[in-house]
Formats: structure tokens, C-alpha cells, sequence
């Protein structure tokens, strides 16, 4: 395996576990004390999405301004991997509620996911002017830079600030590996 590939791997992987965590840390945000097994599990079968997906969509129909219902239906979009719905979905939350910091940046990475890295990037910005201290937006965006668009001194400002935020979590960690092998094949760019 070459160190792109590597790179590219690790990446994916850092990506995968962030935005299930956040996708799932953002879709229980607002819901009652109440959740169902699956959810309890941290595991949800096909049909348990298919299921919320209908119920969500039925709430939206009847209460377009559901804010949570819409915010509930982008996630599970995201979880089920139907991007251009997700990305829409929470365009209808945004539209109520504009300066949703977890909002934008799930549909930044929905963005990032069909190949719209200028909306994906203008998301996770909107989301730092918004929450200066929004890791998950600094986060993707240096991905943006780094791993799409192959501008690895593009992500150091977003990484930098990360790790002065943050500097010794999983996340941390793997920005500090990704930015050590970056500077090892492009040692210019990565001061």
C-alpha cells in the first residue's frame, strides 16, 4: 500500500467514526428521555430507519416548521446514505433555524460526500463564524483541503486551531498523523 492509499485509509476511517458520532450525538439532541431499544443499543437495523424515515416524513408533510423532525430526517439520510436527500432535509432545517452550527456542518460533509467541496467548505465556515470553537467544522474542512483537493497547506490553519482546542483526543491524534505524513511528502507546504 502506497502513502496515498494509507493516507486516503486513514482519512476514511476518521471520518466513518466522527460522523457517526456526531450524526448520532446531533439526531438525539432535542428527544425525550425516551429512546427506543435500538437506539439504546447504539445500533439501528435497516428497518428501524425506514421506519423513522416515515414517521419524520409524516411530520414534516403536516408541520412543515418541525425543526427536529427535519433535523431527525436529515440524520437519518446521512445514516442511510442517501446524500441529496440528507442535503435537503437539512436545508428545510436550516431555513428555520439558519445558524445551526451541527446542522450546517452534516450537510457540509453531505456536500463534501456528492462532490460539492465549495458548499461543503462554505458550510464548515459558516459553522467556525458561528462557533469559533466548533471542532467538527474545523475538522472537516481541513479534510476538504487536505484529502479532496489535495491543498494540504489549505488544512493546516483549521487543523492548528483544532489542536489548540484539542490536542490530545482520538481526533487530535489521527489530524496530528495525517499532518506529519503530509509533510513528509510535501515538506514546504506543511509549515
Amino acid at each position: 500500500m502506497n502513502k496515498e492509499s494509507a493516507l486516503i485509509a486513514v482519512v476514511a476511517l476518521i471520518v466513518g467514526v466522527l460522523g457517526g458520532y456526531l450524526v448520532f450525538s446531533i439526531s438525539n439532541a432535542g428527544k425525550g428521555q425516551q429512546a427506543s431499544p435500538a437506539m439504546q443499543s447504539g445500533v439501528a437495523s435497516p428497518s428501524d430507519f425506514t421506519q423513522r424515515i416515515a414517521q419524520a416524513e409524516k411530520i414534516v408533510a403536516q408541520d412543515p416548521k418541525n425543526l427536529n423532525a427535519w433535523i431527525s430526517l436529515g440524520n437519518d439520510y446521512f445514516d442511510t446514505e442517501q446524500a441529496q436527500k440528507s442535503i435537503n432535509a437539512y436545508g428545510k432545517a436550516l431555513e428555520i433555524e439558519p445558524n445551526n452550527p451541527n446542522v450546517l456542518t452534516d450537510q457540509g460533509i453531505m456536500y463534501r460526500k456528492v462532490g460539492w467541496y465549495d458548499k461543503a467548505l462554505n458550510n464548515f465556515e459558516k459553522a467556525g463564524r458561528i462557533d469559533p470553537k466548533h471542532l467538527q467544522s474545523l475538522f472537516n474542512a481541513g479534510l476538504v483541503y487536505a484529502v479532496d483537493l489535495k491543498q494540504p497547506e489549505k488544512a493546516v490553519p483549521y487543523w492548528n486551531k483544532y489542536l489548540k482546542m484539542d490536542s490530545s483526543s482520538p481526533t487530535a491524534l489521527q489530524i496530528k498523523g495525517i499532518m506529519e505524513q503530509s509533510a513528509k511528502e510535501t515538506p514546504k507546504t506543511m509549515k
